[in-house]
């Protein structure tokens, strides 16, 4: 029997460990210092805890950037201030190690791997052996992607989820790199939320007033187009994603169904992480935002995924570049669950009985 036209099936996402959870929740309150002191450093240390099953959890060694590259045949609608070459450009800027993603990535001691999808470009080999076409189409007036082309794409994502953790990785990082990709992702983001376009439409490269309208109407009718098959997220990566976002978004859903945590990055992989929700309910458990894009869509995806951003630094590269700025936050934060001292270990005096408890129920309803 073909399986040629069977949609991609994911397996089913576990929750995260309830009981390290729990564990790291009573060692925050023994540590040497008032509950709650160090913020949201402390509820980090505990999402690292229940996604590792382990408390205290352990440091992150083995961090891992992704970055799915490609073109999209918008772009030529002016939609963007740079032109399309500059993604082909890019791919080589990375593996030459001079691109933000590579800098932020040595500082924070993780690796970076760069795939194209659909650069509109020739690449070397070592990227492009899941290329599944050059340039995605223009889904203003045609689909991204044939069936088989976004099955292909969702399907390279998975792969490249599964060679990543079963190569040792223990944190993935999902970035973005393509020229005009920032339309697509609002179609995404306002089918999947029922918004107007014009809420999610973004500077993207920092284009003037003009390209904006442009890309508000390409979005438009990119976005009629949408939401005929908003209840089938394959197609709707078919018709208004494209081979880079398909791919991100069967990557993100994959690293959940094998219980690997992943920082999120900017508003594309976010656009990429909704659908990927859909394609594997529950996958969103394993993901954590590291900064809140400044694109508008950004808020919109962090509040459809119930995701609170670490970082909030006004930055819209995609790269991965927020998801790498907040890593060593995260590290921080495991290592404060890991290596401070109880008040036990410590001979500290710890909080009195009464203040373990917490205030007064009735003193709080006055």
């Amino acid at each position: 029997m073909s399986t040629e036209n069977t949609p991609i099936r994911f397996g089913a996402v576990q929750a995260p460990d309830e009981q390290a959870r729990r564990q790291a929740v009573a060692r925050q309150e023994q540590l040497t210092k008032p509950a709650g002191s160090l913020g949201r450093l402390e509820e980090l240390g505990v999402w690292a805890a229940a996604r590792q099953g382990s408390c205290p959890p352990r440091q992150f060694t083995r961090p891992r950037v992704v970055v799915f590259a490609g073109d999209h045949g918008v772009a030529r609608q002016g939609v963007s201030a740079y032109p399309s070459a500059v993604t082909g450009q890019m791919v080589r800027n990375f593996l030459d190690g001079g691109a933000a993603v590579n800098a932020l990535a040595r500082g924070a001691g993780a690796t970076v791997r760069v795939l194209d999808l659909a650069v509109d470009a020739d690449t070397p080999d070592v990227v492009a052996a899941r290329k599944v076409r050059r340039s995605s189409g223009a889904i203003d007036c045609e689909d991204a992607l044939t069936p088989e082309q976004a099955r292909a794409a969702i399907q390279a994502g998975r792969d490249v989820a599964d060679e990543e953790v079963d190569s040792g990785a223990d944190l993935l990082i999902a970035g973005d790199m393509g020229i005009g990709n920032t339309t697509p992702a609002a179609v995404l983001i306002a089918a999947l939320t029922g918004i107007e376009p014009v809420a999610v439409v973004g500077r993207g490269t920092g284009i003037d007033d003009r390209a904006w309208m442009r890309k508000t109407a390409a979005i438009r009718d990119a976005l009629r187009r949408a939401r005929k098959v908003i209840d089938d997220p394959e197609a709707l990566l078919r018709t208004s994603g494209g081979a880079d976002i398909a791919a991100l978004a069967g990557f993100l859903a994959q690293a959940a169904v094998r219980r690997t945590p992943v920082l999120l990055d900017g508003v594309v992989v976010g656009a990429a992480a909704m659908v990927a929700e859909e394609l594997a309910p529950g996958a969103r458990q394993w993901w954590l935002a590291g900064h809140r894009s400044a694109e508008p869509g950004g808020s919109t995806v962090l509040e459809h995924l119930d995701l609170s951003p670490v970082l909030d630094l006004e930055m819209r590269l995609g790269e991965g570049a927020g998801a790498l700025t907040a890593l060593p936050v995260l590290t921080s934060a495991v290592r404060v669950l890991a290596e401070m001292a109880t008040f036990g270990e410590a001979g500290v005096g710890g909080p009195t009985a009464a203040e373990a408890a917490g205030p007064d129920p009735a003193e709080q309803e006055l």
